[in-house]
């Protein structure tokens, strides 16, 4: 009885695990990240119960699921996207999750939002956190060169902390052609400069109208969204980076040796009928090495970079503290040629309360608050893009036969130099010449030769002016959850800078045109007698300035944001409002007189000059009129089924900028998309795993013109005399400073832009592809009016340009077991013309040089362009210079074209066939924006090794060489001149050298025009991570080692400094390709460590 008893148990027991197994179905599978590698420790959980596992050594997990029809799974793990599915009566469901990062990627940044790439109707380009640190910026401008398409970036020089030129599809307009900087939400006033790119977590770029329409008003030239750094969900994770690098000159600029040198003097003294200068020229030897002297070897550059941040329920937090320093290639080695800058930041987000789960409405609210400040210093006196006197032009120009330092028998001969001193003595001036540190003189260099032109070792001994910036810039906001997808934000940003100068001017000879001595000045008066009285009044040569300016920006902006899914459909609306603020002040002054010179006394108050005598004056202004722009916004965004999407914006900005009569303007937008992916007849193909067509139209916005532009202030100094002798009377005088216009309108931007986005093999190989079409209308310029208005032109509307173009995205990444590997491209060509300039004017000019008028810009001709005339090959002899000769339709008399030439002369193009050589033979003979650039980055990993490769150039761009100046005749020249013509056959290129040519052979022509083109390899590197078992057991979680190159071979047919020059300052806002003398990039070496804890 007790054995059958048990036996009923026993069988009882197996038919209730029986039962209890139909309704508690076991789920079997693995759990893998995107790479396919297991991931062990990840929580599986049953929705709506407690029931759940984690996974195991191999990422499988076994879970007894209740209903299997009706139960979903949720997988999570920390820093890991969470994914859940539904059961749905199977026993095997395999998960794969992605990092937070990529997860990321696959949502856009937009103008206050974000989106799901998917349904993004518009072009927009996004850099990631790894492309932007593999690229190693300096700046954030620098970051975008060449990671994405339709964004080119011209490194203005390569002097410490120098900016890029960004054009965001093409030159917008001949104003500004900047484009907004938004980060965080916050829309900067200037100076960019204080961002950290190691702060950067990524950018968007918005590209067309549509995208940046949300924007309006100062959207034209296109919107860069920068989104910093956040905390990650678990412990603080503390991180520390360091890199030390070496900078040297990638190319040195190639010139004349002494021998070569003395030879083509005596060349120019022959050719110009003269005896030659030098009995033997090839007794100089190799010479002085200027170029060489000038440049700072090895010239470091450091950074360190700190950051601590992490996440609980409640609050997101990341702090950072970033230092960057340095040294110029040319100059850092002297002090005037350096870059400081000292970066804080913190970014907090806390929910103040979640009641989502158990209230309908006002249930959810969060708070954000990012902090940065920035102190930078700087010094820049060695002068850059610029063909008077620069360090290094003034290197490229001395003669190689002159000497560093003052020989014996020179400090003979200096010794007895003097300078008025202005009381009918004189002073000598040799105790003033400059002197290295060690006290030895340099080398006097006669300005009768060298004109502006100094001792470059000289000149960087002399005090150099410090540059200070401190920014603040802040933005807190707060959201409040009204209910289920009606969302309220509020924020207010400000940005605040203060920066400035200071320095001082001590006593020093260097000519007898460029020298600041201590002088007088003889002063005769009358006394009451009548009797002539001399006294001498003293001219002060030392003395402090300082300068220091204040700007402040504020912005508030209040959204509503409501989303919701209905079905298949899903619907979003943005409604907003935004004002914004920006005033600015400055003051200055001066003081003569330093007791001594000592640079830590030198300033202001430690001089002893007086107002009264004029040794003493102050300046400054405060905008009581601000800048201020007030906005009113909207957005309505529907897609079917993630398959048909449609957008629309609009945007209304009122801009003090304009008079009443246009004070507002209407910037809308519409834009459609179509996922032809998620249609039925795709769904099987497996290889294509996206495809999306898109199309997009809008307006934006330009208001970048200046204050009171549309009207008139008053100004004084128009003073006139009443009266003569002794009863004139000078009155003051004043008068409008211009003729108005309440009329000018905003400047518009016009944008289509088509695409096509393609996905293959679960979107492994990714393609996008745009077109475009862009029209500026409406640009602000001064109109032409008749000279006898007398007074300034008004500014109007006299302008339109049209930029073409297509962009190509190209990328690929892949596993092959333990190696990672990712290559990405991108393509972009753009076409530029000038379409209207006014009724009364067909043309601008632009750049000017000693050589003549460089740029121009003509109605249906790309802008600007290159003006000069053409070269048709050289004379040889003199028949060829009788045989070029023209004959009047009218007369038939033959006449020679040009008289004046002689063999070795340039054959100039008669253009318009009237048997002259004049302006009406000018023509395009070249331009410096590039028809094509592209950028290439490739990465690989492996076993703890990674490595990135990324190159960037352009195409179809000319650079204008007019670094060498042809008005002295004793300067050095660059190396190309020995390719001169010498004689009959020797070249049909170039022509004889003289220093003074009736032919006029260096006017502007297309023989300064070289090909621009060029491929860069823009960094390198190649790192190691150690294994977590080794550098744990120190208290390291993980240790990285790299070493990387910038700029380790540039391929070019350019002969000059460097292919990537912008010429300065420019007539219209952009002087792409003009080299005057280009401050040259650095190869830099660099050696760093990751470290996190």
């Amino acid at each position: 009885m007790k054995n059958f008893t048990l036996k009923i148990a026993l069988v009882a027991l197996m038919m209730g695990v029986g039962c209890g197994s139909l309704y508690a179905q076991q789920v079997r599978g693995t759990v893998k990240n995107t790479a396919g590698d297991p991931v062990v420790g990840a929580t599986v959980m049953v929705d709506e119960t407690n029931q759940g596992t984690i996974t195991g050594v191999d990422g499988e997990y076994t879970i007894a699921v209740g209903d299997a029809a009706n139960n979903h799974l949720t997988v999570s793990y920390l820093g890991m996207s969470t994914v859940t599915e539904a059961v749905a009566g199977r026993s095997v469901i395999d998960f794969v999750l992605a990092d937070e990062a990529d997860v990321l990627d696959d949502v856009v940044v937009i103008g206050y939002g974000t989106q799901k790439k998917s349904v993004v109707t518009a072009a927009i380009s996004s850099i990631s956190e790894d492309a932007i640190e593999k690229s190693a910026p300096t700046r954030i401008d620098n970051a975008l060169r060449g990671l994405s398409s339709g964004v080119a970036v011209q490194q203005v020089s390569g002097a410490p902390g120098a900016s890029s030129q960004v054009r965001i599809r093409g030159i917008g307009s001949i104003n500004d052609s900047q484009p907004l900087y938004v980060v965080d939400g916050m829309p900067l006033s200037g100076g960019i400069d204080y961002l950290n790119p190691n702060d950067i977590e990524r950018i968007e770029v918005l590209k067309d109208a549509a995208s940046a329409a949300v924007y309006g008003a100062r959207a034209a030239n296109g919107v860069i969204l920068v989104t910093t750094k956040k905390g990650k969900a678990g412990d603080a994770v503390i991180t520390y980076d360091f890199s030390y690098g070496m900078q040297n000159v990638w190319r040195k600029p190639y010139v004349l040796d002494a021998t070569e040198y003395a030879v083509m003097m005596n060349e120019a003294a022959i050719n110009a009928g003269n005896a030659p200068v030098y009995e033997n020229p090839y007794k100089f030897g190799k010479g002085t090495d200027w170029v060489d002297a000038v440049l700072n070897k090895n010239a470091p550059v450091v950074q360190h970079q700190i950051q601590a941040s992490g996440a609980t329920d409640k609050v997101n937090y990341m702090f950072s503290a970033g230092y960057f320093s340095q040294d110029g290639i040319v100059g850092g080695n002297y002090g005037v040629s350096n870059y400081d800058r000292l970066t804080l930041r913190a970014n907090t987000n806390a929910i103040l309360f979640d009641n989502s789960k158990t209230s309908d409405w006002f249930n959810k609210a969060t708070v954000s608050v990012n902090v940065s400040y920035a102190n930078i210093n700087s010094v820049g006196s060695v002068g850059e893009s610029s063909e008077f006197g620069t360090v290094l032009g003034s290197a490229m120009s001395m003669s190689p036969i002159l000497p560093i330092y003052a020989t014996d028998e020179m400090l003979a001969e200096y010794a007895e130099m003097v300078f008025p001193y202005g009381d009918g003595t004189d002073l000598y001036v040799l105790p003033y010449m400059i002197t290295d540190k060690d006290g030895k003189v340099y080398t006097y260099i006669d300005d009768a030769d060298y004109n502006e032109l100094h001792h470059p070792l000289a000149t960087m001994e002399l005090p150099a002016t410090q540059y200070n910036t401190d920014k603040f810039v802040a933005n807190a906001s707060f959201d409040l959850q009204i209910m289920e997808g009606l969302t309220f934000r509020s924020s207010f940003g400000a940005d605040l800078s203060f920066w400035g100068n200071h320095g001082y001017n001590k006593q020093y000879y260097r000519n007898a045109k460029s020298y600041n001595l201590d002088l007088v000045t003889k002063v005769v008066s009358y006394d009451e007698n009548g009797e002539e009285v001399i006294t001498y009044k003293p001219q002060y040569a030392t003395n402090a300035y300082q300068q220091m300016n204040r700007g402040l920006q504020w912005q508030i902006e209040n959204t509503l944001n409501y989303e919701k899914q209905i079905g298949d459909h899903h619907f979003s609306i943005l409604l907003g409002q935004a004002a914004i603020s920006h005033n600015s002040a400055q003051v200055g002054g001066s003081r003569s007189n330093l007791p001594e010179i000592n640079e830590q006394m030198a300033n202001i108050n430690f001089a002893t000059g007086l107002a009264a005598d004029g040794w003493q004056s102050v300046y400054g202004y405060y905008h009581t009129i601000p800048y201020r722009l007030a906005s009113y916004f909207a957005r309505a965004s529907y897609n079917y089924a993630e398959k048909y999407m449609l957008q629309a914006t609009v945007r209304r900005d009122g801009s003090s900028r304009f008079g009443p009569n246009s004070k507002w303007g209407v910037f809308p937008s519409i834009s459609a998309g179509w996922n032809v992916k998620n249609e039925e007849f795709l769904m099987g193909v497996d290889a294509i795993s996206a495809l999306k067509v898109r199309a997009s139209w809008g307006k934006n916005g330009n208001d970048a013109i200046g204050d009171m532009r549309y009207t008139t202030t008053m100004v004084g100094g128009n003073n006139y005399p009443f009266g003569t002798g002794a009863t004139e009377n000078v009155q003051n005088g004043n008068k409008p400073n211009g003729l108005t216009n309440p009329n000018i309108q905003w400047e518009e931007s016009v944008q289509t832009d088509l695409g096509v986005d393609f996905g293959f093999f679960n979107n492994s190989l990714t393609l996008s592809v745009d077109y475009y079409t862009k029209e500026t209308r409406g640009m602000l310029m001064e109109m032409q009016v008749p000279s006898y208005a007398g007074d300034s032109a008004p500014i109007g509307n006299v302008g339109d340009m049209v930029n073409r173009g297509f962009e190509l995205d190209l990328g690929y990444r892949g596993n092959l077991g333990d190696f990672h590997y990712g290559i990405n491209g991108n393509i972009s060509y753009n076409t530029n013309k000038l379409t209207y300039l006014g009724d009364e004017s067909t043309y601008l000019s632009g750049d000017s040089h000693k050589i003549g008028t460089l740029t121009r810009g003509d109605v249906g001709m790309v802008f600007p362009y290159f003006w000069g005339w053409q070269t048709a090959g050289v004379f040889q002899n003199m028949d060829e210079v009788n045989a070029y000769t023209w004959t009047n339709p009218e007369t038939g008399e033959t006449n020679v074209i040009q008289p004046n030439a002689k063999p070795g002369d340039f054959r100039w193009a008669d253009l318009n066939d009237d048997g002259l050589i004049n302006d009406e033979d000018r023509t395009m003979i070249g331009k410096g924006t590039p028809d094509w650039t592209f950028g290439l980055n490739i990465t690989f990993e492996w076993r703890g090794f990674d490595f990135s490769a990324f190159l960037q150039g352009q195409m179809g761009n000319d650079v204008l060489n007019v670094s060498r100046r042809t008005d002295l005749a004793r300067i050095n020249l660059p190396k190309n001149i020995l390719n001169r013509w010498t004689g009959e056959g020797s070249t049909n290129s170039a022509p004889l050298f003289e220093i003074t040519s009736a032919n006029e052979n260096y006017r502007v022509s297309d023989c300064w025009i070289e090909d621009g083109s060029f491929v860069r390899m823009r960094n390198i590197q190649l790192g190691y991570t150690l294994p977590a078992k080794v550098t744990n057991t120190i208290g390291i979680n993980r240790l990285r080692v790299y070493v990387s190159c910038d700029n380790l071979f540039t391929l070019t047919n350019y002969t000059g400094c460097d292919p990537e020059v912008t010429g300065g300052n420019s007539a219209f806002g952009t002087a792409y390709g003009i080299d005057r003398g280009v401050y040259p990039q650095a190869r830099t070496l660099t050696f760093g460590a990751n470290v996190t804890f």
